[in-house]
């Protein structure tokens, strides 16, 4: 089987083909740098994703705070993680950095704040 991509590992944006049965990666060719093999490989076997969103804060400035995934999670995963991110709230202060939920969904991914509130 054959799938095209457009590589996002970095600007160039190269178009890709890989060749694949099952989860097997057979070939992959169009790519101009080694990130390229790496991104179309992990997007056919396990693809993730960073995730953003915001977070409700008690008491603060701002209603919610920026936060992200401090690595990238499973793909098909990603709704279910919001629907944890969106069940939870954050007392004021909040600092940048700071871990809002630890291994959200046993993914070993933390969701950080990415502002200050």
């Amino acid at each position: 089987m054959k799938r095209e991509l457009t590589c996002v590992a970095c600007p160039l944006g190269c178009p890709i083909v890989v060749e694949f049965e099952g989860s097997e990666v057979i070939s992959v060719t169009g790519n101009t740098c080694k990130r390229g093999d790496t991104y179309a490989r992990t997007e056919i076997v396990n693809p993730t994703r960073s995730l953003t969103s915001s977070v409700k804060v008690n008491g603060g400035v701002h209603p919610v705070v920026p936060v992200k995934s401090d690595k990238p999670v499973p793909k098909d995963m990603l709704f279910e993680c919001m629907k944890v991110i969106n069940s939870v709230s954050v007392d004021a202060p909040v600092k940048l950095g700071q871990v809002i939920i630890e291994n959200i969904l046993d993914t070993g991914a933390n969701i950080v704040a990415t502002n200050n509130d």
